[in-house]
């Protein structure tokens, strides 16, 4: 499919900055399969959802992966994306004009890494000096690695440690938070368990590449990255369960319902799962696992809003942003959220 098809016109107020407080408080628009949207609060996820639903959420825990250092009077930039082994990451560069194979970098706070490989889509394996763990290292010398939408329009600060991770998380080695999650509270969990919603967790490390843009002109020829993930075996029969019974799976996060889709097989059921996904999801596809997904509003010709396109249909999903936009959502990582259920009719 044409990339262009994907694209519509943000106003560049409507991306969010900072998160709404409390995290619940954040808008939630309702997009049934069919019938007029809802405009609520994602506090009132409950009331939307039926008892012996499941939601999946992801509890990766984002790291500080943005790193500024210096290899001797050039400044370079590096966000790590993918870990390769204890000691070594695949990073992004900025600046890699200036790099060449066997470079050492030297970070703040005694940190240092000698570049090693430049990759065919231009990022560099890392190699970490010392015998620290390299998450130790980035808690020294890295910040968290906030959206260039977000990034680009004010500095990180401390809040954002806090911000830019979920109740969720649990397992080092994201780079990018999966957002739709950072929404919930302990509150609004109770909320969901006392109406009879159960969840279940998941890890998939989401990698910057995230937020690469799209930029073949057909969805054919685009290369997505790769990311880490893992599905236990008890959960996969869990969610077997649930379905097998009636009930619906929601994926909490475009990162859930990949990994999701990534481990099920023709039928929908979901086998344990621990690898690599590169899983791209466009109009066409026939979902397997989930039911549902609760989202944030994503970039225009990103990956993300192919997917959401390809659950909901291209139209209903440019209906449904324009809607946003018209109503003043706010979008992207710190924005607000979507509850989309292709199987719902709205009255």
């Amino acid at each position: 499919m044409r990339v262009d098809l994907f694209d519509f016109e943000l106003p560049p107020e409507r991306i969010a900055l900072r998160p709404a407080r409390p995290r619940d408080a954040a808008r939630m628009l309702v997009v049934p399969g069919q019938g007029p949207f809802r405009d609520l609060q994602v506090s009132d996820l409950p009331s939307q959802l039926r008892a012996g639903d499941v939601l999946v959420f992801n509890d990766t825990r984002v790291i500080p992966a943005q790193l500024e250092g210096t290899r001797g009077q050039a400044r370079i930039g590096a966000t790590l994306h993918k870990r390769l082994d204890l000691r070594r990451w695949q990073a992004f560069v900025r600046n890699a004009r200036r790099l060449h194979a066997g470079d050492v970098i030297d970070f703040p706070a005694d940190v240092a890494a000698t570049a090693e490989v430049r990759h065919a889509d231009g990022s560099w394996t890392l190699a970490f000096h010392g015998e620290e763990p390299v998450e130790v290292l980035l808690e020294r010398a890295g910040r968290m690695p906030l959206p260039p939408y977000i990034a680009g329009k004010r500095a990180t600060d401390e809040a954002d440690r806090r911000d830019y991770q979920t109740m969720f998380a649990r397992a080092d080695g994201a780079v990018a938070a999966p957002t739709a999650a950072l929404h919930f509270t302990p509150a609004l969990l109770g909320s969901l368990s006392a109406a009879g919603i159960a969840h279940e967790t998941l890890t998939l490390h989401v990698g910057a590449g995230t937020f690469l843009p799209v930029k073949a002109e057909d969805t054919a020829d685009h290369a997505m990255h790769a990311e880490w993930g893992t599905i236990d075996a008890d959960v996969a029969a869990r969610l077997n369960a649930a379905r097998a019974a009636g009930h619906r799976v929601i994926a909490v996060g475009t990162t859930s319902l990949r990994l999701l889709e990534s481990a099920a097989d023709e039928d929908g059921t979901l086998h344990a799962f621990a690898g690599d996904t590169a899983i791209f999801i466009t109009p066409g596809y026939r979902f397997r696992a989930i039911d549902g997904l609760m989202t944030n509003f994503h970039l225009p010709r990103s990956t993300l809003f192919m997917l959401v396109s390809a659950l909901m249909g291209l139209d209903r999903m440019q209906a449904a942003y324009a809607h946003a936009i018209a109503n003043g959502y706010r979008f992207y990582s710190y924005g607000d959220a979507s509850l989309l259920l292709p199987g719902d009719t709205a009255g």
